[in-house]
Order: structure tokens, then C-alpha cells, then sequence
């Protein structure tokens, strides 16, 4: 049954009956038997044939695409019997949010990649609200988010707590005083993250707590940039710790002592629910479990 699918399938992709057949180290009257075979047991013709091409018919289209989806299920399937027989190897494609993949991550993958050379990990970093997606997907093996996540469809496990600080540059007119109001807060120019960033999250539910309704704003796609702001006196900002400890210990970003903070919130380990973990993943997800920065509660 699969050969005859990956048959039909070649011949589909190729157009012609030849090209498949070179393609599968086949003689031709071999693939066209195979064709053949295929359509009796589906009980109907599945390919439009000419002197010019051959092309899928209504029913071609619907056996071509189930068949495309089996031989998947097929590769995965050996791959995962022999990942449980040999030592951990292969691709692993790793999603993570900015804060997360840009100052955590990096130290994680290290790590494997030391004690686990044959794991090839592949990277991505984005917002929460993409990274989620693509785990849907399954452009992603695993995902990694930040705040609140809901989706019955997902295996969802929050590993590690994130504190987050209110943040000013040491020139800054707040910096150093002992007694901040919630109107003093109102007042600033606040730079934020953009829809769909967990960041943004956090400080869009830290306005609801405090009951502030900042109206001055900046907004900006990377951690980075809002970093570079603050410490420039634009404005002030809500970031993680994980984000700012350099900056800190350097002296050239403080954080503020405000009634309510620093903000707590998860980050969470992202899967797709009932899907078999290939031993590399199974290795990765432990990994972050059981690693904690330095200073990540400080």
C-alpha cells in the first residue's frame, strides 16, 4: 500500500509516467502497474492520461492529498521507532518569545548541545502569539510563551516564573524616590511592546491593577530598542528581570519601587496535544525544566 502511494504521488508531482519512473529507479511498465493496481483497490481512475501529460482527476485530488498526509504519518512513525532504539538525534525546531529566546535560550541550547552534538536545533524567535501558532501548526516542535495562554487543543505546562520591574534611567526624575503614586505613573510616557508580545501582556494587566490609563506611548517590536530608550530618557517601561540584569549590575538602567511590583507571570513549555515526542524533544523540555538563571528571582 505505501509503495503504491509513493508511486502515485510521484507521478502526480512529475506529471509523466518516465520522470516518475526515473525518479523511483523503476521501469516504466512497473510504475504504470502500480498505478493501475492503486485505482482497482480505490475501485475508480485517479489520473487524466495524454500523449501530452497526466494530470489529476476529482477523485485523483482526494487520494493525493490523504496520500501525502500517510506517507507523513509513515516517516514520522520509523522516525520516532528509530529514535527510541538509537541515541538522540535528528532536527528539533525550537519557538520562543523575545524575552525567553533572546536571554535564556541561548545558555539551554548551549548546554544540549554539549552533552547532545547529534541534536540539530533550528530557532525561532518571535512574539508569544506567533510562536503559539506555528506550534499549532506544527511549523514548531515546541514553543515557549509568556503569560497567559489558553487552547484546549495544546499541551500547555508553565515551568518557571518570570518577575517583572518597572524600569528608568538613573537620570531619570523618578529614580531613587522612596514614594511613587500611581499618577506619577499615569503621567510618564510608557514604551511598550507590540500586540501579541507577552511583554505587552503583562503591562497592558499591570494598567488594570494599578487603575491607570497612561496616554502618552511609544510602542516597539524589540526588547532591545525599549532597552536603548529608557536608558536614553524617553520614557519608562515594564520588562523582565531575565532582560535587564546586565543592566542593572551596570548601573545604567534602575528599577522603581512601586506598590504592586515587580509583576509576576509564567512562561510556559508549548506542545501539540497527543503528539508522540521524539526522544531530542523529550531531552530539550528537560533541560528547561531544570534550568534556572542566575539571579532570575532576585
Amino acid at each position: 500500500m505505501d509503495q503504491q502511494l509513493r508511486v502515485f504521488v510521484t507521478v502526480a508531482d512529475r506529471q509523466n509516467f518516465s520522470r516518475a519512473a526515473e525518479e523511483l529507479h523503476m521501469t516504466q511498465p512497473a510504475v504504470s502497474q502500480y498505478i493501475l493496481s492503486l485505482e482497482r483497490m480505490i475501485g475508480t481512475k485517479l489520473l487524466e492520461r495524454s500523449n501530452k501529460y497526466v494530470r489529476l482527476n476529482k477523485a485523483g485530488e482526494i487520494v493525493y492529498h490523504h496520500a501525502r498526509e500517510i506517507l507523513g504519518l509513515h516517516t514520522r512513525m520509523q522516525s520516532l521507532v528509530d529514535d527510541l532504539m538509537n541515541t538522540p538525534s535528528g532536527r528539533l525546531t525550537i519557538g520562543a518569545s523575545y524575552t525567553y529566546g533572546e536571554y535564556v535560550l541561548p545558555h539551554v541550547v548551549a548546554g544540549m548541545r554539549q552533552h547532545y552534538p547529534a541534536i540539530t536545533p533550528t530557532i525561532t524567535i518571535h512574539n508569544s502569539t506567533v510562536i503559539a501558532e506555528q506550534v499549532a501548526n506544527r511549523q514548531l516542535d515546541v514553543g515557549i510563551v509568556e503569560g497567559e495562554y489558553v487552547d484546549e487543543k495544546m499541551c500547555i505546562e508553565p515551568f518557571a516564573d518570570d518577575r517583572m520591574y518597572l524600569i528608568v534611567s538613573p537620570q531619570h526624575h523618578l529614580a531613587g524616590k522612596e514614594k511613587i503614586t500611581h499618577a506619577d505613573l499615569e503621567e510618564e510616557t510608557w514604551i511598550v511592546r507590540e500586540e501579541g508580545s507577552g511583554t505587552r501582556e503583562a503591562a497592558e494587566k499591570m494598567f488594570r491593577q494599578l487603575e491607570i490609563m497612561p496616554s502618552k506611548r511609544m510602542e516597539f517590536g524589540s526588547t532591545q530598542v525599549i532597552k536603548e530608550s529608557v536608558e536614553a530618557g524617553l520614557g519608562i517601561t515594564l520588562l523582565s528581570y531575565w532582560a535587564i540584569r546586565k543592566e542593572r549590575k551596570l548601573g545604567t538602567l534602575v528599577t522603581l519601587k512601586v506598590q504592586g511590583t515587580p509583576v509576576t507571570r509564567n512562561f510556559s513549555l508549548l506542545t501539540k496535544t497527543n503528539e508522540f515526542h521524539t526522544k531530542a524533544l523529550d531531552i530539550f523540555m528537560d533541560l528547561i525544566r531544570n534550568h534556572v538563571p542566575e539571579g532570575a528571582h532576585t
